[in-house]
């Protein structure tokens, strides 16, 4: 009698993504634990808010509104992206160094997992413990200053923004972290793009606020689809009749980093240096 070896059926999408959630919720888990240094990162965040009530409402008493923006509205701004930076200042990919310089990169490299894949899921899952300290964060910064609050649609589309924003950061991350696999620390490339970052990506300043050609350029750049882009459509100072054209350069940085960062992979996995013994 012959035997017949039957392939073993397809799996699915949800066998696939099962490791991936499962790595989330460690992730999770493991961020929870550090319940002090969560509080702090709130505390930090308030003292921030604070002092930069005090500087813009020092400003604004000396100057006119900039660009036409009454104060009421910087300081929305400001709140906002102070509470966007709860969960686009933390980084899962911060593993890819540090894996490199133990020498653990290699093992990780054969295991029947995607390394790319898992770092995203490990940095959602810390992301998802931070997105929830947005609401009591939220509501103790109201004691400090009074925001204003969009329509139902211009908050979905600023959340859909929000979420293409989050991807840039992380393929941004991650390109600068796979630079280790070459230079075995990348403290300083990471300190250098971090405040290119702040600066022209519009968590500090508005953008709108940059003169003629300027402004252009930098609302151009990868860094204003982080955090600029959400932002003003949040304000309204992108209107509904530009939404698709703003969300679509998100989307096409997007693709651009991730098309980089497959290449980068790719050339990286094929050199793994391991340091230490």
């Amino acid at each position: 009698m012959s035997l017949i070896r039957l392939a073993p059926p397809p799996r699915s999408l949800g066998d696939l993504a099962a490791p991936y959630i499962a790595f989330a919720a460690k992730a999770f888990s493991r961020e929870a634990t550090y319940r002090m240094e969560v509080f702090t990162n709130v505390g930090s965040l308030l003292v921030r808010l604070y002092l930069m009530k005090a500087v813009w409402t020092a400003l604004y008493a000396q100057n006119t509104a900039p660009a036409g923006v009454p104060l009421h509205a910087v300081l929305t701004y400001t709140t906002v992206a102070l509470l966007m930076s709860l969960v686009l200042e933390i980084d899962g990919t911060r593993q890819i160094r540090d894996k490199i310089r133990e020498g653990t990169i290699a093992t990780d490299l054969m295991k029947p997992i995607s390394l790319p894949l898992y770092f995203f899921s490990d940095g959602v899952g810390m992301t998802l413990l931070h997105a929830l300290l947005i609401l009591p964060t939220l509501a103790l910064a109201l004691f400090l200053v009074h925001i204003d609050v969009p329509s139902p649609a211009v908050l979905a589309a600023f959340a859909l923004s929000f979420l293409l924003g989050y991807l840039v950061n992380f393929l941004l991350n991650f390109l600068m972290n796979c630079v280790a696999f070459w230079t075995l620390e990348t403290f300083a490339i990471q300190l250098m793009v971090r405040w290119a970052s702040d600066l022209l990506g519009g968590q500090i300043v508005p953008l709108i606020f940059f003169p003629g050609l300027l402004q252009k350029f930098v609302l151009a750049l990868p860094f204003a689809a982080i955090y600029s882009t959400p932002l003003l459509i949040y304000l309204g100072n992108i209107p509904p009749s530009r939404y698709v054209a703003a969300l679509a350069l998100q989307t096409a940085w997007c693709v651009v980093f991730g098309l980089l960062s497959w290449l980068v992979w790719r050339a990286a996995a094929n050199r793994v240096v391991v340091q230490g013994g």
